[in-house]
């Protein structure tokens, strides 16, 4: 009997630590959970990752254009979220949105670096405030040839949308939709759908919370990456500030030293006064 009440009570322990265990990693995801919500809320479409999210729809990346363009019949044949592209030079640019229209047309929003070699395009810079400071709502850039003063049409367009004019018109209420948390806020209906999807619904929060913990895991791992690296470069100079100091002690002149272990002389002279100056 009492050896039936022990393996009673051992079966009873272990459930409950079991399920003590359970309730707190269901505690730990919820709070999680919480915190990734909390951050998405304070989202707006001038955030890199939520405008991604956002830009994924077509209709959303054609409302844009069609007020920044002044074109209300721009149709969005195909577009590109966060794509990778390279010029005949090889630079890399990195995009935000690559769209095309019906027309042949390219809109590039918010690259990174400018490249040549492409047709017809438009580059579209989004900015928090104005950068040109001629505090105008919208720019619209052309090359010219210094030494004739003449426009240079080679079809490649630079336009700057500055974000902090949100005055009452189309271009300023996008603006102003550009920088709301709530949908219910927003004037254009077709952004306002589409932020209401990621976050008011549980598949569009649980996207975006997928989606802000892969950025944060790249970032710690990039982190963790860099620190590696530092600690390797570190260590590397340690070790020739060592042999340094030995060869100084060997007579060895200083020029040839740096030479030896590709440093400068003025860091091994450093090097030597700093071992001197621990020795005394």
């Amino acid at each position: 009997m009492a050896l039936k009440n022990h393996r009673e009570n051992n079966i009873f322990t272990t459930d409950k630590n079991a399920g003590e265990s359970f309730n707190a990693v269901e505690n730990q995801l919820e709070a999680r959970y919480g915190k990734y919500k909390l951050i998405i809320q304070n989202f707006t479409i001038m955030s890199d990752t939520f405008m991604r999210k956002v830009f994924q729809k077509r209709e959303c990346v054609g409302y844009a254009l069609q007020v920044i363009m002044k074109k209300p019949d721009l149709q969005v044949r195909e577009h590109v979220v966060q794509g990778d592209y390279k010029n005949l030079q090889g630079r890399s640019a990195i995009l935000d949105c690559v769209a095309y229209d019906t027309d042949g047309r390219q809109y590039n929003i918010e690259i990174q670096q400018d490249f040549e070699g492409l047709p017809e395009s438009y580059v579209i810079f989004i900015t928090g405030q104005d950068t040109l400071g001629d505090q105008l709502p919208i720019y619209h850039i052309r090359r010219r040839i210094d030494e004739t003063g003449k426009t240079f049409d080679d079809k490649a367009y630079l336009i700057y949308v500055n974000a902090s004019i949100q005055d009452d018109t189309e271009l300023g209420r996008l603006m102003h939709d550009f920088h709301c948390k709530d949908a219910k806020n927003m004037y254009g209906e077709i952004l306002a759908k589409r932020v209401r999807e990621l976050k008011e619904t549980q598949e569009g929060v649980e996207q975006m919370c997928r989606e802000e913990r892969e950025l944060m895991e790249e970032f710690y791992n990039e982190g963790e990456k860099r620190g590696i690296e530092i600690g390797m470069r570190t260590g590397e100079l340690m070790t020739k500030k060592e042999n340094a100091m030995s060869f100084s002690k060997l007579g060895i002149p200083v020029e040839q030293i740096a030479q030896g272990l590709n440093v400068g002389v003025a860091m091994v002279e450093q090097w030597i006064a700093e071992g001197a100056a621990a020795e005394k």
